[in-house]
């Protein structure tokens, strides 16, 4: 498989998972990452060419590399402001594909380590989307670079073996995206760029055998060794992984429902209008009372309204010759009502009229008692 069409693997993985994480992530909800927090991250590992001359005569060219692999560990703090910081360990391995040289032409084997530590500085951005959080950063640390790679001419005119380690300054840029996990709480996945850089020049032992040549010389043929020097190291990585914040933020309470409005209170569709002893003429307060209720009349749904006289059981003349009044005294005061609330505006044809005499008191009495709450009229909307 060629370095580019493991770049295209790589780049749909990652697009896949970003995605997947898009539709399963929408519900979740993070805080920026506060206290300690440890991460993991494994991906692929692209080395561009490097450029190395060799001395005092091995030919000098470039060493093209195939995709690897890389894996990275950390352990960091969230300051709680988007800020964080961390310390990290890196490793990264690639296998050598070819030399690319105009001495003569070569197959090659053999690959490239490098491993490092690096402090790094980094901030989460907030964009407005609780299921993602785009972060960069950059780092400084030292890193160590080990060759085990070998150079064949044909027909045996040369073999060279390049090894050892060396060990040198290193910087990082680092841009990711991060998608909180909603079913635990502190995790998050990411998906993250890397380029990174072991300053330079390295340089590595490097033995050979045969005819070689270098700086346009000849020697004759024998084992000679010397020193090969790695003039760039330049890396791209692109990686998944995961981290843990073992202090998150309490996710934001749920908004609390308004409460329902309390209902005001249902507009009245029963009045009582209360008479003097023996008397069908309205008071002014009776007056107000029925006016009132011819107000409210309009203010409701009403189908007709009944008008119910009552007396209280006192008589001049006791026995079925005052229930008998009585009867008629209710009447009359239902009737009074009635011809009010038609000077108020209510519909004669809303109104129905009828009285009870003695029955239905408010007030439970003896015989022959006057009782003002039972000497009235009920007035109601129906």
């Amino acid at each position: 498989m060629t370095q580019r069409s493991v770049v295209r693997t790589w780049l749909t993985r990652a697009g896949f998972t970003a995605g997947v994480s898009m539709l399963v992530m929408g519900a979740a909800t993070a805080q920026p990452v506060k206290g300690l927090y440890i991460a993991g991250e494994g991906g692929a590992s692209f080395n561009q060419d490097q450029t190395a001359r060799l001395s005092p005569v091995f030919p000098s060219g470039r060493d093209h590399y195939q995709a690897g692999v890389t894996g990275i560990g950390s352990l960091g703090y969230g300051l709680g402001n988007g800020f964080r910081v961390e310390v990290e360990g890196n490793y990264r391995n690639n296998r050598l594909q070819q030399f690319r040289s105009s001495t003569f032409p070569s197959s090659v084997g053999g690959r490239q380590q490098g491993y490092g530590v690096m402090a790094n500085a980094l901030f989460d951005m907030d964009i407005g989307k609780s299921w993602v959080f785009p972060y960069f950063g950059a780092g400084i640390g030292y890193g160590w670079q080990a060759m085990n790679t070998y150079v064949h001419a044909p027909n045996g005119a040369f073999d060279q073996h390049v090894g050892g380690t060396t060990g040198n300054f290193a910087y990082q840029g680092i841009f990711g995206l991060s998608f909180p996990v909603p079913w635990v709480v502190g995790l998050s996945a990411t998906a993250e760029y890397r380029f990174y850089t072991l300053m330079g020049p390295n340089g590595h032992h490097a033995t050979a055998t045969g005819i070689y040549g270098g700086w346009d010389k000849t020697k004759e043929f024998g084992v000679s060794s010397g020193n090969r020097d790695t003039r760039t190291d330049f890396n791209h990585s692109l990686m998944l992984g995961l981290r843990y914040e073992f202090n998150p933020a309490p996710p934001p309470p749920k908004p609390v429902a308004a409460p329902m409005p309390i209902p005001g209170p249902a507009p009245t569709r029963t009045y009582l209008v209360f008479f003097d002893w023996d008397s069908a003429e309205l008071s002014t307060r009776a007056k107000a009372v029925v006016a009132a209720a011819a107000r409210n009349s309009t203010s409701v749904q009403v189908t007709h309204i009944e008008v119910s006289g009552y007396t209280d059981t006192s008589a001049a003349h006791p026995g079925h010759r005052g229930e008998a009044y009585n009867m008629a005294l209710s009447q009359r005061r239902a009737n009074t009502v009635k011809e009010e609330l038609v000077r108020d505006g209510v519909a004669a044809g809303l109104i129905t009229t009828q009285g009870f005499g003695e029955s239905h008191p408010l007030v439970v009495t003896a015989a022959n008692t006057r009782e003002p709450q039972n000497r009235r009229v009920e007035i109601d909307f129906k």
